[in-house]
């Protein structure tokens, strides 16, 4: 539901870095798609994102860019797994018995 002027309330948030947390307030037109709230924010540009390559989310949940935005959404942009999380487990537990 849009807000009395009509128009949509979207929080776009991405992480740059480990325990950095960018977040940006966006209004937009009812029929908004999650490209154009990508689009609205510059995020693309100045962060050296491309939306080839880009996956993200509405609050957790794996969206294609064509997904049509609602007011209230939570826009997440999820960057790359640096480590593969079943090799990360594997070379704690090695750590472990080692210590």
């Amino acid at each position: 539901m849009a807000h009395a002027d009509g128009l949509l309330r979207i929080e776009l948030v991405y992480s740059p870095l480990r325990r950095q947390v960018q977040r940006m307030t966006l209004t937009l037109t009812p029929g908004s798609m999650l490209a154009d709230a990508l689009q609205a924010s510059g995020w693309l540009a100045l962060y050296g994102l491309t939306s080839d390559k880009l996956r993200c989310g509405i609050w957790g949940r794996p969206q294609a860019l064509e997904h049509a935005l609602r007011d209230g959404d939570r826009v997440e942009i999820y960057r790359p797994l640096r480590v593969d999380p079943k090799e990360a487990r594997r070379l704690r537990y090695k750590r472990q018995r080692k210590g």
